[in-house]
């Protein structure tokens, strides 16, 4: 089944709230080798002046790939993940994630391209708190690759 092209522009709802809590803040920074001391030490990220323990820039992808579930778990829009492979991912943070944040995401579908039997998708994630404020973009472009003839 092929990439339906058709789901480009379109925009899912809000999905649920995604808690930050300091376990995962420094589980990430741990396995991303990101050693700040303010992504796990609440004085020294309160001595920066935020409220609280910051998460690493790329942490913003552990939120948006939730929303993003939604398009790849979407039969109709014929996504293989199998044959997804990851070709650019670029971040714009409004603000600093932190603990305690709750966090929603919109996913939008920005454009899907098809070039030889290749979708070349790209969606972009909204990340903001429950009250409104944007926190960070996500904007990831993904290759689908075609079946295999056989």
């Amino acid at each position: 089944m092929p990439v339906d092209t058709s789901y480009a522009g379109r925009e899912y709802p809000p999905n649920a709230v995604y808690e930050v809590s300091r376990v995962k803040l420094a589980e990430f920074a741990d396995a991303v080798g990101a050693n700040h001391h303010a992504h796990t030490d609440e004085a020294a990220a309160r001595a920066l002046g935020h409220a609280d323990v910051i998460a690493p820039p790329t942490f913003a992808v552990v939120v948006a790939q939730r929303a993003e579930s939604q398009l790849f778990t979407d039969e109709a829009a014929g996504i293989d993940f199998s044959r997804v492979v990851h070709a650019d991912e670029r971040f714009t943070h409004h603000r600093p994630i932190m603990a305690g944040d709750r966090l929603v995401t919109v996913l939008h579908v920005d454009s899907i391209v098809e070039r030889a039997g290749l979708a070349m998708i790209t969606t972009r994630c909204e990340i903001g708190t429950e009250a409104g404020e944007r926190v960070a973009t996500v904007v990831s472009t993904l290759a689908v690759r075609p079946e295999e003839a056989a």
